[in-house]
């Protein structure tokens, strides 16, 4: 009988240790990108004291990464295939630790803003290169699949993380340090990835500038008029005019996508309806998910009276939640397919908004607190990978970047609209130096967010059976099946 010692390789594939160095390099920036989405939020009323942000116009420190971020990712992608991924990596990666140091030293709310909104523009850049560098960098199919297990705990773990990570900086230090501390850990992986990742093959072609620029104007303009509101109101030109000059800008983005050789979103993907109704479900998702992050930050520290630290592990629950369910979710797929998760998790999320809603000045964490959140990360959790594949189930090899980049502008768009419009609603009924004012009404926009996800959810459930299209969970789990086992090895 073989010892099982002699059974196992002794030798590791050639280049191996290289490759997981490159792994670990690409996967250090992703978490880098992630987590500066929400590291700030727990340092936000910090921030507004030092710097003298007002009520509304403190989201545009979280809205001018997201809003960059997302404008720019489809552009980032097709520099990408044009120039080589690595060298855009670095170049995106240097120019969002410039922009974090700057930030750091910001003296003026305009300083801070414009800071955060570079540092969007270098992760634009940067981020559609990690899952292609990933995959160069495996040197083999089992090795691919570990990474992308990591990449996808890393993406969808990281933004909780953020907000403990958040809280311990700025207890500590500063909520300065929130931005400096990207600054060595950019500096060093700038310095060693042409080391150790290899330059992919470049693919010519033009680029699709009008779509860029039309496609970060309009959720510019959108935002910025929502923002307005408070000041404004609802009906005023500034208002209606910006909404407006954002929808003709969406509209021009629309018409020049149909009418030229490559552009920066294939139209064919938007004709699929299941593909378009997860789209749009995953900016609902996010929309009223940052949202709440930015509400329950002020409540813990503003009405609870908990220090940014315990302000971030308040959102423990949460991330763990997420998580934990992240974990089944695959197996459940297999069992139940993905409309009915997406559903079960919609339901979720909007009771947990209900929940919060009823927040009042004597209320406990764990007596009012505690289960929303729960049930937040859990909504979280049923959703995210269900509404991954059904975007990317059935997109072509040469066109699975195209499919990726349109669900990361959705989650980055839609937090940034969600931000505006929740923010929006709860600045209009503030008090100045006071927390709950506007805060029911926010957590109810919140709800009606999440009640138009579960209202997308039911009409893509209905699709499919009506159809008779609905995807059998067997081919789905089969589907899910690499991400599933290696999560389960991680």
């Amino acid at each position: 009988m073989s010892s099982p010692t002699r059974d196992l390789p002794v030798d590791l594939p050639d280049g191996a240790t290289r490759a997981a160095a490159g792994i670990a390099v690409v996967l250090v920036a992703q978490l880098m990108l992630v987590l500066d989405a929400t590291v700030v939020n727990v340092a936000l009323p910090h921030i507004g004291t030092d710097l003298g942000f007002g009520a509304a116009s403190l989201s545009w420190v979280l809205n001018a990464y997201t809003l960059a971020f997302g404008g720019l990712l489809l552009l980032g992608g097709r520099l990408g295939d044009v120039l080589g991924r690595r060298r855009l990596f670095r170049v995106g990666l240097s120019v969002f630790t410039l922009a974090s140091l700057l930030g750091g030293l910001a003296q003026s709310p305009d300083q801070l803003v414009l800071a955060r909104a570079l540092q969007g523009v270098g992760a634009a850049l940067a981020a559609p290169s990690v899952l292609a560098l990933l995959t160069t960098s495996a040197p083999d199919q089992a090795a691919r699949t570990r990474a992308f297990a990591l990449f996808a705990a890393v993406s969808s773990g990281g933004a909780s993380l953020g907000l403990l990570l958040g809280g311990i900086v700025t207890d500590l230090g500063s909520w300065r340090w929130t931005l400096f501390i990207n600054v060595p850990i950019g500096l060093v992986v700038v310095a060693i990835v042409g080391r150790v990742v290899a330059e992919t093959p470049r693919r010519p072609g033009r680029f699709d500038v009008v779509g860029a620029a039309t496609a970060t104007l309009g959720a510019v303009l959108l935002v910025q008029a929502l923002i307005g509101t408070p000041q404004h109101g609802w009906t005023s030109a500034r208002t209606l005019g910006g909404v407006a000059l954002g929808l003709v800008m969406l509209a021009v983005l629309a018409r020049t996508e149909t009418r030229i050789a490559h552009p920066i979103i294939q139209p064919h993907l938007l004709r699929d309806p299941r593909r378009v109704a997860a789209l749009a479900m995953m900016g609902l998702l996010m929309a009223g998910q940052l949202a709440v992050f930015f509400l329950v930050v002020q409540y813990d520290e503003g009405v609870l009276g908990l220090g940014p630290v315990e302000t971030g592990l308040a959102f423990l629950p949460l991330s763990l939640s997420i998580f934990t369910v992240s974990r089944i979710t695959p197996r459940l797929v297999a069992r139940f397919g993905t409309a009915p998760l997406m559903l079960a998790g919609s339901i979720s999320l909007t009771a947990s908004y209900v929940l919060m809603s009823r927040l009042e000045a004597d209320s406990t964490f764990l007596g009012a607190l505690l289960l929303p959140m729960v049930l937040n990360g859990v909504g979280a959790g049923l959703n995210f990978m269900p509404l991954t594949t059904t975007v990317l189930t059935g997109v072509e090899d040469e066109h699975a970047g195209a499919a990726s980049g349109l669900l990361q502008t959705m989650q980055q768009l839609g937090g940034a609209v969600g931000v505006a419009v929740i923010v929006s609603v709860y600045a209009s009924r503030a008090v100045p130096g006071q927390v709950l004012p506007g805060l029911e009404q926010a957590f109810w926009t919140a709800a009606a967010f999440g009640a138009a996800c579960l209202a997308t959810s039911i009409a893509l459930l209905w699709h499919q059976r009506s159809a008779r299209v609905r995807t059998l969970p067997a081919a789905e789990a089969a589907e899910l099946a690499p991400v599933a086992a290696a999560t389960e090895a991680a």
